[in-house]
């Protein structure tokens, strides 16, 4: 029905359109540029307005605007810019040549100073309101510069602070963005245009702390779509740009060197850049630039599982990690303007994350032992039936993964009269490699004789922090530590893996302004081709005896660890010297090395076909821009369904397509020259995850004898989604704004990924515990969002240097679940935080620049554990981190810096709900990380 009224709207406004064409002569374009006074940068986001024709355009990039067709007479040329004087000059056009007219804008603040300036706290939060501003939809921004005034450690972390937004840690370090409380699975993620593409093999959400900060131009957040856009966006589409050499007016070259310091493990980690641009020529230009971060913390984390209905986990995890994250980046882009209607680019990008993740593990596996129970403590005591043991493991595991990410894109513009031409053709790589990392090898003992009963208590008052004691009085207790009496019972290594992402993508854009009696009209339509493939191929050894005597005192070693004593673990050197030395006296399981090794492969590709036609009418204070967007996917799948009893292998393979008509319309009304309302109603889609989708599935035989099946399901369809946005901006100052808004969003078939211990079958396959991802029913979404910024120039000095930036995202997002006996239950969709916030305060003023940044998310679904059980459910708890940073500006080139990462010492929680009360299923906690360095800029 939108589709019908959005097409049947679209024809009227045409057909008013071509009625309503000003019969003046047509002299040609206004063109010209705008930039601070110095010179120095251009003023993206500043709006051009010819007044008496009521059309407005906004400054790109390069700093540059056109109007074409704009007919002959005198007009009056307006240039806003948040932060700066308004200017205004007075144009003659001709019906013989065109008129260039370039602006240089002073700021507003004081009348002393003469530059607007491009640096700095306030600088970038003007820049921010004033792309924000200019933009057609609903929208965030971040500069290069505004992200490089926080101690943010990639982009992930960088994109915190916008309004909406939060992030998914991994180890302490921001990986996922999630942007209005919702699955990083609902965003879109581009570079330059063109797809960032998914490093791993199961996802299609981005891990973003594989790019560098320091290479990043600018991020748009745009969180309402137009039909010219890829419609695979629900929670928003992040747009990410390198430099270009055009970005600014002068050229320019900059430096940075810093050392960090974790407190957690005492090392010391360096981090270098360098980005520069370079005109050749005026018309001819280069840029680009490297990155190197080599950074060493530590993770201390508590793990429980298995929680039995008193309320007593049978699983109880202690594990000490050491990390390495290397990462490398590179961007290199050239620009030509081959004449004054044709400019043309190439970009390049490269980014390497290479993790490299030690973990020493101190297990408890309980078995069906009853406790004695007094308050919260539970007391084991090992008996002589295998059914009563206790067994204590320590392992190792050593992993190494490195990912990496590619983009070259080719393409231009080109203006013929009053028509423009955008064109690009691209191509993008993703990949996630390992090779030979042990993961794990692991010793145990088992406790079940009279000869070395153990008893431990364990301790559960605290949720994130349970202990255990030894009783002393058992003979357990002697060998407990007693690493000569720990053998080898399982080494699993990762041989290969090998996850790649390619997508290659054409692009052709057409628009055509047609001038009204007041106001314009312009019509765009164009189509672009994806043609994507995604394969995952892993090879394990799984290594289950060892000819000889080998026990953990051959390669015992101690802990560096904060929560608990662990005792005696493996060292890593001594075990990778040891594996290395005699890999061959290791005794393979041909058979479970088979299963491990072709159950998760895969392949898959994904075209899709895309095309749209959308309307832009604008008239002075109203724009309107609307249209519909047809996609059609084509997807084809393969995997292998394996039996673990027989080892039969059966390839599969499933096809489908499917066509989607995604039409929109985004208002935008200027009510005053204070106040720009916005509302938008959009559809959208976000596909299933190649992962989820791979027709392939696992059947294993447990410990306890129980079958456990994993499986894809080709069946599942793609999110599908109706979009609403409304907000109002009221710029009160001029050098600030409070802005509100709601959002609410109807999504169908959204996918949850559970796992069940009822019995069942599936796709034909009998099972006694099993995980995979289902189509839900549908999901209501609804939220709103507060954001206020200001620069409090006008208070008397010293704190007319003081900057605050704050804003507030709730969001209400459920939905129903089938369950396995036909019923319904209502869940919070998994990931989706209902609160998100940020706090910034700062302070600039002459050579001191300070800031401290807090942001918080609220607690939120992670995993459906049982279709049938709530208790089963994984929840995260809420988090808040605190960052400083402190600048100083030696001279006009050089500023030292300090900055100091999660001050209060954030830390991670998940946890269940079993008997009425929250159990413990992971804790992590990371400690603060403090920086120190210079910049260098010229």
């Amino acid at each position: 029905m939108f589709s019908k009224i959005s097409s049947r709207h679209l024809s009227v406004a045409l057909l008013a359109s071509t009625a309503l064409v000003s019969g003046h002569a047509l002299a040609g374009t206004v063109s010209g540029n705008v930039a601070d006074a110095s010179g120095t940068s251009a003023l993206q986001g500043a709006e051009v307005s010819l007044v008496e024709l009521n059309r407005t355009v906004s400054v790109g990039n390069d700093g540059s605007f056109r109007f074409a067709d704009v007919p002959a007479g005198e007009y009056t040329l307006r240039i806003r810019y948040t932060g700066a004087q308004e200017q205004s000059r007075k144009i003659t056009v001709t019906e013989t040549g065109d008129v260039t007219a370039d602006v240089a804008l002073k700021a507003a603040s004081d009348a002393e100073v003469t530059t607007v300036l491009v640096v700095g706290q306030r600088a970038n939060m003007l820049n921010a309101i004033s792309r924000q501003r200019a933009a057609d939809g609903v929208q965030s921004t971040l500069s290069k510069d505004s992200m490089g005034q926080f101690p943010d450690q990639n982009v992930a972390e960088a994109m915190r602070r916008a309004p909406g937004v939060n992030v998914l840690n991994d180890q302490g370090e921001g990986r996922f963005v999630s942007v209005r409380g919702l699955d990083p699975n609902f965003n879109s993620a581009s570079i330059n245009g063109n797809r960032i593409l998914a490093t791993g093999g199961e996802d299609r959400m981005v891990a973003m702390d594989v790019l560098p900060a320091e290479l990043i131009e600018s991020i748009d957040i745009k969180k309402s779509l137009t039909p010219d856009m890829d419609a695979d966006t629900i929670g928003a589409s992040i747009e990410i740009n390198t430099i270009s050499a055009f970005d600014r007016k002068k050229n320019m070259l900059t430096a940075s060197l810093e050392g960090s310091y974790n407190d957690l493990n005492s090392k010391t980690s360096p981090k270098a850049g360098a980005e520069f641009a370079y005109r050749v020529t005026p018309d001819f230009g280069l840029a680009g630039g490297l990155s190197y971060y080599d950074r060493k913390f530590s993770t201390d984390n508590i793990e429980a599982a298995d929680w039995d209905k008193a309320g007593f986990a049978r699983t109880l995890e202690y594990r000490d990690y050491d990390v390495e994250r290397e990462r490398y980046g590179a961007t290199l882009n050239f620009d030509y303007r081959l004449n004054t209607n044709t400019s043309l680019y190439l970009r390049t990008f490269y980014s390497k994350f290479d993790d490299t993740e030690s973990r020493r593990r101190l297990v408890f596996k309980i078995d069906d032992l009853a406790p004695k129970v007094s308050g919260d403590t539970a007391t084991f005591v090992s008996g002589n039936k295998s059914s009563e043991r206790i067994e204590i493991r320590r392992d190792l595991k050593d992993r190494r993964e490195w990912q990496e990410t590619s983009n070259v894109a080719f393409g231009g513009k080109t203006y013929v009269d009053a028509w423009k031409f955008t064109y690009d053709v691209s191509y993008s790589e993703a990949k996630q490699s390992e090779a030979g990392s042990t993961d794990p090898i692991r010793f145990r003992q088992r406790f079940d004789k009279t000869a070395n009963i153990l008893g431990v208590t364990f301790d559960y008052s605290d949720l994130t922090r349970p202990s255990y004691t030894i009783d002393a009085s058992k003979p357990g207790a002697a060998l407990f530590n007693d690493p000569t009496k720990y053998s080898m019972a399982v080494f699993e290594k990762t041989t290969k893996e090998a996850a790649r992402d390619k997508e290659t993508a054409v692009r052709f854009d057409a628009a055509r302004t047609l001038n009204l009696e007041s106001g314009s009209f312009e019509l765009k339509f164009g189509g672009k081709l994806r043609q994507r493939d995604k394969s995952q191929d892993m090879t394990y050894d799984i290594y289950n005896g060892y000819t000889g005597a080998l026990t953990l005192a051959t390669v015992a070693g101690s802990q560096t660890y904060g929560l608990a004593q662990m005792g005696v673990v493996p060292d890593l050197a001594k075990t990778q010297d040891f594996i290395n030395a005699n890999l061959a006296n290791f005794t393979k399981n041909a058979d479970d090395t088979f299963l491990a090794s072709i159950v998760e492969d895969y392949k898959g590709s994904e075209d899709v076909y895309a095309g749209y036609v959308q309307g832009r009418y604008e008239n002075g204070a109203l724009r309107i821009i609307g249209g519909v967007r047809v996609e059609q996917t084509k997807l084809d799948m393969s995997g292998a369904l394996v039996d673990a009893d027989t080892l039969k292998v059966t390839p599969t393979q499933v096809k489908k397509d499917y066509t989607d008509v995604l039409p929109s319309v985004n208002v935008r009304y200027n009510v005053s020259d204070k106040l720009v309302a916005r509302v938008a109603l959009t559809q959208s889609i976000m596909r299933p995850s190649f992962g989820k989708l791979a027709p392939r599935y696992q059947i294993a035989e447990n410990d306890d004898g129980e079958i456990e099946a994993t499986f894809g399901n080709p069946d599942l369809d793609p999110y599908r989604a109706t979009n609403f946005d409304a907000s109002l901006e009221y710029y009160f100052a001029k050098e600030g704004v409070i802005q509100g808004g709601i959002f609410a969003k109807k999504i169908k078939d959204f996918i949850v990924t559970y796992k069940t211990s009822t019995a069942g079958v599936y796709r034909g396959v009998n099972y006694d515990e099993a995980e995979y991802a289902i189509n839900g029913e549908e999901a209501d979404v609804f939220g709103v969002e507060l954001a206020y910024s200001q620069a409090f120039t006008f208070l008397p000095s010293p704190w007319d240097g003081l900057l605050v930036s704050a804003n507030y995202t709730y969001t209400d997002a459920s939905g129903d679940i089938r369950t396995e006996d036909g019923g319904v239950r209502s869940i919070p969709l998994p990931a989706s935080a209902k609160q998100t916030a940020n706090l910034v305060l700062g302070y600039e003023k002459g050579p001191l620049s300070l800031r401290a940044a807090g942001s918080y998310r609220a607690g939120y679904l992670d995993e459906v554990g049982d279709l049938d059980d709530a208790d089963q459910d994984r929840y995260v708890k809420d988090h808040f981190q605190l960052d400083l940073s402190a600048k100083y500006r030696l001279t006009s080139h050089v500023r030292l810096f300090a900055e100091v990462v999660n001050a209060n010492d954030a830390t991670y929680t998940a946890y269940n709900n079993v008997g009425g009360r929250q159990r413990l299923l992971q804790y992590e906690e990371y400690s603060w990380t403090t920086k120190v360095g210079i910049k260098l800029n010229y």
